[in-house]
C-alpha cells in the first residue's frame, strides 16, 4: 500500500474512533451539520447556475427573436430586390450621380465600366445610409468593397465600390 493510502487509512481509523467516543447528541449534531453542508453544496453547484440561466433566458430569447425578425426582414428585402427588373446602365449611372450630388462637395463618384467608386470625407452617417439605400434600390448596385472610417462626430470618411448591373444576375 502506498504512503497516501496508509495515511488515508489512518485518518479514517481515527475518525471512526472519534465517532465511537462521541455522545449520541454530538453525533446527531455532526450529522445535521454534514447534511446542511451537502444541501448547501447541492444548491450552490446544482441549482443556483440553473436558476440564473432560467432568470436570464427571457431576455436572451427576446433578443434572439428580435435578431431573427431583422434577418427575416432583410431576407425578404433581398428577395424583393432580386425580383425587380434590371436597370439599364445609363439609368443606374444617372441614379448614382444624382444621389452622389446630394452628398455635397466632399463626395466624388467615379464610374468605370460596371463599377462605381464613391470617395467621401466627413459625410454624416444618415446621409451615407441614404446614399447606399438609393444605390441599392434605384441603381440596383451592390457593394463589393468598402473602406469606411469614423471621422468627425457622427461622420465618416472612406470609399465604397459598387458593382453596377442586375442584382438578380448575381444569384
Amino acid at each position: 500500500m502506498s504512503e497516501q493510502g496508509q495515511a488515508l487509512q489512518q485518518a479514517r481509523q481515527q475518525m471512526q474512533e472519534r465517532w465511537a467516543t462521541m455522545a449520541p447528541r454530538e453525533r446527531r449534531m455532526v450529522q445535521i451539520v454534514g447534511l446542511v453542508v451537502v444541501v448547501l453544496l447541492l444548491v450552490m453547484v446544482g441549482l443556483r447556475p440553473a436558476w440564473r440561466t432560467l432568470s436570464v433566458m427571457p431576455e436572451r430569447m427576446q433578443a434572439i427573436e428580435s435578431e431573427l425578425e431583422t434577418m427575416r426582414r432583410l431576407a425578404q428585402e433581398s428577395q424583393v430586390l432580386r425580383q425587380r427588373p434590371p436597370v439599364p446602365p445609363m439609368q443606374a449611372e444617372a441614379a448614382l450621380r444624382s444621389a452622389s450630388e446630394r452628398l455635397g462637395g466632399t463626395a466624388r463618384l467615379s464610374l468605370q465600366a460596371e463599377r462605381a467608386t464613391l470617395t467621401f470625407t466627413d459625410i454624416p452617417g444618415g446621409a451615407l445610409a441614404d446614399w447606399l439605400q438609393e444605390a441599392r434600390g434605384a441603381a440596383r448596385a451592390r457593394v463589393t468593397e468598402a473602406e469606411v472610417q469614423p471621422a468627425a462626430m457622427g461622420a465618416y470618411s472612406g470609399s465604397i465600390t459598387l458593382a453596377l448591373g442586375s442584382i438578380s444576375a448575381e444569384r
